[in-house]
């Protein structure tokens, strides 16, 4: 498996937790009173359009050129190192 494909399948694992978090997030929100439902379902709707850039990313690194995809490497690393980062500090607001 190359460097490349090998970046791939490790940001596809973290979307895939991602995508897992907020369905348990989702079940939450269900079950909660009417003014907590309301800042779960902001909240979950910023996790969903941070997850939706990721993937946008991802499709972006697997579709460039391998001279492209060393150049995009850093900039995606500094990208998914912040949207991760935000992504950890919601989750800590739902526990």
């Amino acid at each position: 498996m190359s460097t490349r494909d090998a970046y791939v399948a490790k940001m596809k694992a973290v979307l895939d937790e991602w995508s897992a978090e907020l369905s348990k997030l989702e079940a939450r929100a269900a079950s909660a009173e009417a003014d907590a439902k309301l800042r779960f379902q902001k909240q979950i709707e910023a996790l969903r359009e941070q997850r939706e850039e990721a993937r946008a990313k991802l499709r972006e690194l697997e579709s460039a050129s391998d001279a492209a995809w060393r150049d995009m490497q850093r900039g995606a690393e500094a990208a998914w190192s912040s949207m991760n980062q935000a992504w950890r500090d919601a989750m800590k607001r739902f526990r």
